[in-house]
């Protein structure tokens, strides 16, 4: 398929028919999976601290150093996380945190030794915001920072924190967060020294469609250099016990007192979803978003590009603090992988295949 330029892909995104969009997505899909086979991980999200001095006002979860709700995990408690994870046939943790100002680098080398120690198994873990925090925290250079965690235990990097890749956009949701070039930079080096990560994009709060290309081209422009990414996972905004909800207007940037943000459509959703798996034709794997969507719609994605249906999560905090809370077993991914029409397969960190159902 030809390559789509930005230009087209904003056309698309303002005036295609949707179920065209979908079709020409799912075209993609079997060009690039045509056993029809999707894939699932089974893997637990630890959120070793809630406390965070970045503040989005996104962020739902996050908690001042003082709050009475702050926490940080002991490595006892996280240790228990791990055995429940592999005792259910887990291959991974995802290991993400706030930015939490009293953690140094000497705290995450020596919890990934111990968890190394104790277990085989992959720790997808730490994101560009921690990454970028503990390099400048430690006056370290990004790649020194990423090669102390890789040779600590550390095996692959989430795509959190990239939210919309505009600084324009970041000003208004996470105006302490890193900018957009510091995400990309942390991905760029991670992959240079051999790390494999994913990408994300969450939509749906005061992004304008022009914003949402200009992420996916600088994720299909990082990996065209690199080739890094193993997966690309979309998701919608969850307004839901955020400050942002309470100040603006979606999509528009305009001050609205205290009316609420309204959460992107299921359309909304599979719009942006075909389109990312049009544009980004140098990323093998596009997952679908159960945790914000639910079982139902995910299904539906599996038809608008998705190949993957993400993780089991046997445990997730974050979007569970906005108020959205879908759970799902490994018999249930399986069984809405097959209702819809396709293979079931669980895969690793790196989508290799360990069993098909």
């Amino acid at each position: 398929m030809r390559r789509i330029e930005k230009t087209k892909a904003l056309e698309l995104y303002n005036s295609a028919n949707l179920l065209d969009l979908g079709e020409d997505a799912d075209d993609m899909r079997k060009e690039l999976h045509p056993k029809g086979v999707v894939t699932f991980i089974v893997d637990r999200n630890i959120n070793y601290t809630n406390v965070c001095v970045n503040r989005c006002t996104f962020c739902a979860f996050y908690r001042d150093e003082d709050s009475a709700d702050a926490y940080l995990l002991g490595n006892d408690e996280i240790f228990k996380k791990i055995d429940e994870t592999l005792d259910l046939g887990g291959t991974q943790i995802l290991m993400q945190g706030g930015i939490h100002p009293k953690l140094d680098i000497v705290y995450y080398t020596n919890l990934l030794r111990e968890i190394k120690k104790r277990y085989d198994i992959n720790v997808h873990g730490f994101s560009p915001p921690e990454i970028t925090y503990l390099s400048e925290k430690h006056h370290l250079t990004v790649r020194e920072t990423l090669m102390v965690l890789k040779k600590a235990g550390l095996d692959s990097i989430p795509g959190g924190g990239a939210e919309i890749l505009s600084d324009r956009v970041r000003e208004i949701l996470s105006p302490k967060k890193i900018k957009s070039s510091q995400w990309l930079r942390v991905m760029e080096e991670a992959h240079n020294i051999g790390m494999r990560t994913t990408a994300t994009m969450m939509f749906g709060s005061v992004e304008t469609p022009e914003d949402i290309i200009e992420h996916l081209d600088a994720i299909r422009s990082l990996q065209d250099r690199t080739g890094g990414f193993t997966a690309f996972i979309p998701w919608s905004f969850q307004p839901g016990n955020t400050e942002i909800s309470e100040k603006w207007e979606v999509r528009s940037g305009k001050l609205k007192g205290n009316s609420k943000l309204k959460t992107a459509t299921a359309a909304d959703y599979l719009r942006v979803l075909a389109l990312s798996r049009l544009y980004l034709d140098n990323i093998e794997n596009i997952q679908a978003s159960w945790v914000t969507q639910g079982l139902k719609m995910a299904q539906v994605a599996l038809r608008f590009g998705a190949n993957d249906f993400g993780s089991t999560m046997i445990e997730e905090n974050v979007v569970k603090a906005a108020g959205i809370s879908y759970c799902v077993t490994k018999d249930d991914i399986i069984d809405a992988v097959k209702s819809a029409g396709f293979k079931a397969a669980q895969r690793d960190t790196y989508y290799k295949i360990i069993k098909k159902f």
